[in-house]
């Protein structure tokens, strides 16, 4: 029967550490805490970047209406005055100093280039009786105040001043304290929302790191956090089922291991206490040697399939003919299926079939594959080693079938995994130590090739080996 091979063994589990490495997490450093001052800081930093943007503008603002406004009552306070005779300019001009005072309103009237009463600088008066407008900030008896003065026929005119407002740093420094304090609200619940979501995902992290298995993390929105989850999720479960094909294959292994020791150790007691009739000597030793060697070949599978996962693995590849090659299997287990009752055939195209790989690695599968043939085909049925090229890819194929009991499609789907098949058909069939096949489809594609099972035409299985012909193509795939 074809050999079966078992799953990879998974790496070993190491325990979390514990201590006060572990236990006593100091605070500030958990991923919570973390988590909630960044998202706070993010909020912090965002409102007072607004408000040192925001706030000078509002502020710039608000003077610029408060210049316009005042910039309006002047220009009022000049019609009014422009359009009374000289004589009641006085009347006139004392009710709206008195309205205009009531709204913290400074007016000064300038008559024959002299102000009223003092406190305007003289350069601004002097402006004024000339007939220019003025408009801005000045200072006025000893403050920046706002400025509006409007000229007046005949060397006359007004000019109304008012306090710059310190409302408007006040007012939008107060509404500050609303969104900052909103925007930590939401730092923190944001911060506390994701940390609890990315504590799940580091605590079932941890647990699987302890060696459960049966841990799982909610899928919950956002997408980032949802994908975390489905990986863990997928981890767990990869873990499991690598872990029990790992237990599966130990238990086989272990099997094969104590069935010839059972036997050499037996026959070794029954030498060592005399029981052994003279005459049977020899042939219990050819039983002990068969013995041995089958665990020697059980060990080195063993160890070749851990050395295929080296990076240092040796290939040697070199321009091959598949042709020669399969006529040189031939010529070593014809006589061996002769010997059994089982008929061997090779097909070939009659001409060099040209490859590119390592010979050595190249015929150690096929043996691997025709051995597992034999071990399974009944008397009468036939082994077939057949080669042809690969077509337009180049290259070529080399192919085993046999007429023994085959497969089944569900067979076929882990007929390269260690121990699948060496598990199903234990008791059933005769079987090799499990790992034949699974070392055959290392060897081929770290070749650089490809190997695939069937169903063969004869009824038993088929195993297609190809080999590439490109020399790059075997050098990187390994």
């Amino acid at each position: 029967m074809p050999e079966q091979p078992t799953v990879p063994m998974p790496p070993t589990v190491a325990m979390p550490p514990t201590g006060p490495a572990r236990s006593g997490r100091r605070p500030g450093r958990t991923l919570t805490a973390r988590a909630v001052l960044a998202t706070c800081a993010v909020a912090l930093v965002s409102v007072l970047v607004t408000a040192l943007v925001a706030v000078p503008l509002a502020v710039r603002g608000a003077e610029r209406r408060d210049q316009e406004a005042l910039a309006a009552q002047a220009r009022l306070a000049a019609d009014v005055l422009r359009v009374r005779p000289v004589r009641q300019r006085d009347g006139a001009g004392d009710r709206l100093i008195r309205q205009l005072r009531q709204q913290q309103i400074d007016v000064y009237v300038i008559r024959d280039g002299r102000a009223d009463r003092p406190g305007l600088p003289r350069p601004l008066v002097t402006r004024v009786a000339g007939g220019e407008n003025v408009s801005g900030r000045r200072l006025v008896e000893g403050q920046r105040r706002l400025v509006e003065a409007r000229s007046l026929p005949g060397g006359d005119g007004v000019v109304l001043t008012r306090a710059r407002s310190a409302a408007p740093w006040r007012q939008v420094l107060r509404g500050l304290w609303l969104p900052l304090l909103a925007g930590l609200a939401a730092g923190a619940a944001a911060g506390l929302l994701l940390a609890r979501r990315l504590a799940r995902a580091a605590t079932a992290a941890a647990r699987l790191r302890a060696g459960d298995r049966a841990v799982r993390v909610p899928v919950e929105p956002p997408d980032e956090v949802a994908d975390l989850a489905h990986a863990l999720n997928g981890l767990a479960a990869a873990l499991a089922t690598s872990e029990g094909r790992q237990r599966e294959f130990l238990l086989s292994v272990s099997h094969e291991l104590r069935t010839p020791l059972t036997a050499i150790r037996g026959y070794a007691e029954a030498l060592a206490d005399g029981v052994i009739e003279a005459d049977a000597v020899p042939a219990t030793g050819r039983t002990v040697l068969a013995e041995a060697e089958h665990l020697d070949r059980l060990v080195r599978d063993l160890l070749a399939l851990a050395r295929l996962e080296a990076v240092d693995f040796p290939l040697e590849p070199v321009p091959v003919d598949l042709a020669g090659l399969a006529a040189d299997a031939e010529r070593a287990w014809s006589g061996r299926c002769a010997a059994l009752g089982v008929p061997f055939r090779l097909e070939t195209p009659g001409v060099p079939v040209p490859a590119y790989t390592d010979p050595g690695r190249i015929r150690q599968v096929v043996d691997g594959l025709l051995e597992n043939a034999l071990r399974v085909v009944p008397p009468g049925a036939p082994v077939v080693l057949a080669v042809r090229t690969d077509g337009p890819a180049g290259g070529g194929v080399l192919e085993v079938r046999d007429g023994g009991p085959g497969f089944t499609d569900d067979d076929l789907r882990v007929a390269f995994e260690r121990g699948a098949l060496h598990e199903r058909y234990r008791g059933v069939r005769k079987v090799g130590s499990g790992l034949g096949l699974a070392l055959a489809a290392g060897l081929v594609r770290r070749l650089g090739g490809d190997i695939a099972a069937g169903h063969a035409l004869e009824g038993g299985a088929a195993f297609t080996v190809r080999v590439p012909a490109d020399p790059y193509a075997a050098r990187t795939s390994a």
